[in-house]
């Protein structure tokens, strides 16, 4: 099971950190998706399973970091200089392979969701 968490309300310009916690399996690597009101959902960033690899989206390069901690089963997304376009709810998802990738069906696992909502 995945069970995401952090979301919230923040100004333009601000900082979010939300939490995947993993639990049940050992997946080796995880990816953070989102889905804007009225829009298909849409990859973000993910990581590989030792840490070392990210794919970043366009847009979150140099905005968007992820990272992990095996030792607490939790992946972390950080993001910043958010603006009203990343306002979505967020999802976390994992897949039995080594490196992440950008699309939706490669993810074998799927946590809730939590929202984002970033205020002008």
């Amino acid at each position: 099971q995945l069970q995401a968490s952090g979301g919230g309300l923040v100004q333009t310009g601000g900082s979010l950190r939300l939490s995947c916690v993993i639990s049940g399996r050992t997946f080796y690597s995880v990816g953070w998706f989102r889905q804007a009101p009225g829009k298909e959902r849409e990859f973000v960033i993910g990581l590989n399973r030792n840490g070392n690899s990210i794919l970043y989206a366009d847009f979150a390069k140099g905005r968007f970091t992820i990272s992990r901690d095996n030792a607490k089963n939790t992946v972390y997304l950080q993001m910043t200089s958010l603006n009203p376009q990343d306002t979505a709810v967020y999802y976390c998802a994992a897949r039995n392979s080594v490196v992440p990738t950008s699309q939706q069906d490669d993810y074998n696992y799927w946590g809730q969701g939590t929202l984002v909502t970033v205020s002008s």
